[in-house]
């Protein structure tokens, strides 16, 4: 048996050879992907704050030289509202004590507290105008009612003291606890309302300490003044039930009643005014 003969085959020529085995060739990377990369996220992160704080300063610092440009005294004072019961005047020399400011150090505040205190201003807005200019704009109380003997109520029912009550005596009076004067407020609305329709007005409405109510009408075209007796409670629903009997049989004598009491639960009492007795008068007859 003849051995086996190996014979080798030149290689095609232009072509390499294929490297047998298991070592393979690996092309390297470049020194800049094999070095560590810098971490510059700390400089990112510190340099928006260290921007926002040299804004600010130099903010602060462009404010300090320019204030005394920009702060001017203040030369005018612009009043604005419908003032009925005081006068432009009156609040000119109220607010003088903080005109002497300049522009930005003017105290707004203080001056709307000073206005406020005021009996007839019932609420002050206050703001600068640039360059120089303050304007106020006020809001009068409105007088609804005589609160007692010594104060004025407004329409929310708060009480104020005007340094004169004669001018307003034709106003309604209203009498009860010092805490309760919303709450006569807004019965004497509720309760106007309703005797409106007839032609009555309220002259009178006094809460007693107990919780009793006192009505008294004004003399008008209904005829003289009456007291309405009302008691502690359901207030509306013993008004409707005077209306109901008003129209069917008191109308024709109210000018005889005095009171009517209406603290039943079904029904109402009458006071009858007392009679006037008729003057006579003497006729003088001449002598001859």
């Amino acid at each position: 048996m003849q051995g086996a003969q190996l014979r080798h085959q030149p290689s095609a020529p232009g072509r390499k050879p294929v490297p047998r085995g298991a070592s393979r060739m690996v092309a390297k990377e470049p020194m800049s992907v094999r070095l560590p990369k810098a971490n510059f996220g700390f400089l990112k992160a510190l340099f928006w704050p260290v921007l926002l704080v040299a804004l600010g300063f130099g903010t602060y610092v462009g404010a300090q030289r320019l204030l005394p440009y920009a702060d001017r005294p203040i030369t005018k004072i612009n009043v604005q509202g419908d003032l009925s019961y005081i006068s432009q005047q009156a609040v000119q020399q109220r607010i003088a004590p903080y005109v002497a400011a300049s522009f930005f150090t003017i105290d707004l505040a203080s001056m709307r507290t000073e206005l406020e205190q005021m009996p007839w201003i019932a609420h002050a807005e206050v703001r600068r105008v640039w360059p120089d200019q303050v304007v106020i704009r006020l809001e009068e109380q409105l007088p609804v009612a005589r609160w007692g003997d010594e104060a004025l109520l407004n329409n929310q029912g708060q009480a104020f003291t005007p340094r004169e009550l004669a001018n307003y005596e034709h106003l309604p009076q209203l009498f009860g606890p010092q805490r309760a004067q919303q709450q006569v407020m807004q019965q004497y609305q509720v309760l106007s309302q309703m005797l409106r329709p007839l032609g009555f007005s309220i002259a009178r409405l006094e809460l007693r300490e107990r919780g009793s109510w006192f009505l008294t009408t004004g003399a008008g075209s209904a005829g003289p003044g009456i007291e309405l007796l009302l008691g502690r409670d359901h207030l509306v629903e013993k008004m409707r039930r005077f209306i109901a009997i008003y129209d069917k049989t008191l109308k024709e004598q109210i000018t005889n009643i005095a009171r009517i009491d209406l603290r039943y639960a079904n029904g109402l009492a009458v006071g009858w005014r007392e009679p006037v007795a008729p003057t006579t008068a003497q006729r003088v007859v001449a002598k001859n």
